[in-house]
């Protein structure tokens, strides 16, 4: 197939993630204060799109907690710069085995396993413009860990989105799950055109090389919106592959925490950086408005307490 270049891309800034980050960087992102500040000066950099986690303020550990959600959303709402919300429904399907030997009983410390309503009950509450749905179960970095998404909870959780008017962002850690994704739209859960996040080199999922990277283009039917991003030293080499490949681009401290070797980064930073490469390519970079309307999304009020 051949290259399509994008000349009119969105930036999503992946904010603070959920990950082992927060000691490594004193930048991550802890308390919905710090997040949603963050969030704001990634959106005034040029950022569209802010994909946000939430964290326990004080350990920085990642947290499902409702307020924790509920004070980011109202915060980010209430600011006077504009974005597009998107908040993660990806926490509450971990499980940890024990050992290779005696994988049960599970490790209680590392898993968080919960019903697809609980996942979900930040999103009901706090109406984001998007939220992601991880299409698919895979084994993930550590050696006893399995983030987990069978079929029938991703069917669940999908409908909940489109019954709450929320888009869903597919994210496809391989190709596997593109094709789960082209089901569930088949099926009517989701609708069509869908929004996708190509997720790349991430252990173990898609590897990080572009005959991988050009394969999950190839995979997402041609009337879908997509991103893609990798991690570390590779953020920036992929906002450049994402838009000659067509696609829009994902940064920030979710996926990368340096600026240049041995220089920690801010989420602005990241996007300035990101701006950058996409104008230096001769694309352009759209606002939230723009946005919104290539989406077809309607940004909201969250419930009443």
């Amino acid at each position: 197939m051949p290259l399509q270049m994008n000349r009119e891309v969105f930036i999503t800034c992946a904010v603070t993630g959920s990950g082992g980050t927060q000691d490594r960087s004193p930048h991550v992102p802890r308390s919905p204060e710090q997040i949603a500040n963050s969030a704001i000066a990634a959106a005034k950099a040029g950022a569209a799109v802010v994909h946000c986690h939430v964290r326990d303020p004080e350990t920085g550990a990642p947290s499902r907690d409702l307020g924790l959600y509920r004070e980011v959303t109202d915060r980010i709402r209430d600011s006077e710069t504009d974005m597009v919300l998107n908040l993660t429904a990806g926490m509450g399907g971990d499980i940890v085995f024990g050992d290779a030997e005696n994988p049960l009983p599970l490790n209680a410390a590392g898993t968080d396993m919960v019903g697809v309503t609980e996942r979900m009950a930040h999103i009901a509450e706090c109406l984001p413009e998007i939220c992601t749905l991880d299409c698919g179960t895979m084994n993930f970095a550590e050696a006893d860990y399995v983030m987990t998404n069978t079929p029938g909870m991703l069917r669940a959780m999908g409908q909940m989105m489109t019954d709450l008017g929320v888009k869903p962002e597919i994210e496809a850690f391989d190709t596997g799950h593109l094709w789960f994704a082209t089901q569930l739209v088949k099926e009517g859960i989701l609708t069509s055109p869908a929004l996708v996040q190509l997720c790349m080199g991430v252990p173990w999922g898609a590897p990080n090389d572009l005959n991988t990277f050009m394969a999950m283009v190839n995979n997402v039917p041609s009337d879908w919106n997509w991103s893609a991003f990798s991690l570390g030293r590779d953020q920036m080499a992929y906002v450049a592959a994402s838009v000659l490949a067509g696609g829009n681009v994902r940064v920030g401290l979710e996926d990368n925490l340096w600026l240049d070797k041995g220089v920690l980064g801010e989420n602005y930073q990241l996007v300035e950086r990101a701006v950058g490469v996409i104008e230096g390519m001769g694309a352009k970079v759209i606002g939230p408005e723009a946005v919104r309307e290539k989406l077809g999304l309607v940004k909201r009020a969250p419930v009443s307490s």
